[in-house]
């Protein structure tokens, strides 16, 4: 069951101790007044169908924790003791009033706050909070014409996960201990003896791998080819346990069905002498992680989440997330199409690096009157002049995106994902972009201060000498 709150109030309305006197400026009370409370609210609310059962918590204060944890990287005990103890985060909440007699939530609630707002949900109100910030800018009212505007900046990234760097022996190591734990839940003092797994002789044989400054081929594959039997061996103590009408839980039969892919996998590369394998998995805990070849320096495999992002006037909008490493080229049609959805027209320029200028995506963006930022495909035509100023101006607003990652990356959240779960993974990586799109508000904000401030000034000395 879910009760409306009584919206963000004004600060002046805000009930503060004697001597407590909260800053105007503040930029968490700047953020509770800009954003669209009401609208969000209405579209939360349509989570909890059901009049019966505990109310739940206000969408204010669900959303207003995320946002504060994203921002700062608290832990679930943590962003409980920050609101208990900080007014302004109490009034970002909101709170009619400050009040730290006890704690706002308990920690397990977050847990429920990042299920209910999920990914997609994010992503609309990360377009409502865009579409009321440009109502009080004005600025995009004349959407509607008959030509194309406006300019679309389009890239691809990876916000990595928290995973340990994925070699051949350790998960496989990793695989058997898992293997060897479940073999122990199934195992019961009454069956006699337990099947004999070799876990000590396992466990050393990985720690002289591992030890080792240098490993050669030869040394690899031994070690691999003794962990494969050890893990083989598990896997059919478990089978027999199975047999006999011992059971797992949910969460066991993951991990099992985990190890078993992990086995079937390695078993593959090992006999084909091969480093790849389709869908391959690189973490016992996190499955769907998959490792994505981008080829960047320092880095040329990445293990995370890969994203498509679309800047237009500056606003940040997530255009497509997957774990599967995928070609960018392919969604572009896709973002430019929701580009027509939102604004009623296309834009008039795609600022893009050249992965996205295939035939297929030229060919689109020539027949709807779109231009394609970069050189044309082929050997350049006898006689044919680029207009390199022109290149280099879209070079120049291309790396406006660049400057999002980078801020994405270092501020919210988005440089290293430790969530466990591919749900709440996707909830990260929204909620950072919406955060992107609130610091830009702040800072527009700030700027219009320090315009009218600057206005004013030359008046004041104006006054004084007449």
């Amino acid at each position: 069951m879910y009760r409306y709150g009584n919206g963000q109030i004004s600060l002046s309305d805000f009930q503060q101790p004697m001597g407590m006197c909260l800053r105007e400026d503040n930029r968490w009370v700047k953020k509770a007044q800009l954003l669209p409370w009401d609208k969000i609210e209405a579209k939360y609310a349509g989570l909890f169908p059901s009049e019966t059962g505990n109310v739940a918590k206000p969408l204010q204060l669900a959303l207003g924790a995320c946002l504060i944890q994203r921002e700062y990287g608290y832990s679930d005990e943590e962003i409980v003791l920050q609101i208990q103890e900080n007014p302004y985060l109490q009034y970002f909440c909101g709170y009619a009033g400050y009040d730290d007699s006890k704690p706002p939530f308990d920690p397990s609630s977050m847990v429920h706050f990042r299920k209910r707002l999920t990914p997609e949900i994010l992503v609309e109100i990360n377009e409502m909070v865009i579409q009321a910030a440009e109502k009080k800018d004005d600025q995009n009212n004349n959407a509607g014409g008959g030509g194309n505007s406006g300019t679309m900046i389009v890239d691809a990234t990876c916000a990595p996960s928290n995973i340990r760097y994925p070699q051949d022996v350790s998960l496989l190591n990793e695989a058997r201990e898992n293997a060897e734990k479940l073999l122990d839940i199934l195992h019961s003092p009454t069956d006699g003896k337990k099947p004999r797994t070799y876990r000590k002789r396992a466990r050393k044989d990985y720690l002289k791998y591992v030890r080792c400054r240098k490993h050669t081929t030869k040394m690899t594959r031994k070690a691999i080819s003794k962990q494969l039997n050890y893990l083989k061996r598990d896997l059919t103590a478990i089978d027999g346990k199975l047999n006999q009408g011992k059971v797992l839980n949910v969460r066991q039969i993951e991990c099992l069905g985990t190890i078993r892919k992990i086995y079937e996998q390695q078993k593959y590369m090992y006999d084909n002498h091969t480093h790849s394998v389709p869908d391959r998995i690189v973490s016992v805990s996190q499955p769907f992680v998959r490792p994505i070849v981008r080829g960047k320096a320092g880095k040329p495999v990445e293990f995370g989440m890969k994203l498509d992002i679309s800047v237009t006037d500056g606003w940040t909008r997530l255009e497509y997330r997957s774990f599967d490493a995928y070609n960018e080229a392919t969604k572009l049609q896709k973002m430019i199409e929701n580009f027509h959805k939102r604004e009623g027209h296309y834009p008039s320029r795609v600022l893009a690096d050249k992965i996205y200028r295939n035939r297929e995506n030229l060919r689109y963006c020539k027949e709807r009157g779109i231009r394609l930022s970069g050189p044309a495909l082929g050997r350049p035509k006898k006689g044919e002049e680029r207009n390199k100023v022109q290149d280099y101006q879209d070079e120049c607003e291309r790396v406006e995106v660049e400057r999002k990652f980078s801020l994405g990356k270092r501020k919210c959240g988005m440089g290293l994902v430790t969530a466990k779960l591919e749900e709440t993974a996707a909830h990260v990586v929204a909620l950072s972009v919406l955060l992107l799109n609130l610091r830009k508000i702040q800072y527009a904000f700030l700027q219009f201060l320090d315009w009218l401030l600057g206005f004013l000034q030359p008046c004041e000395k104006l006054r004084v000498v007449q």
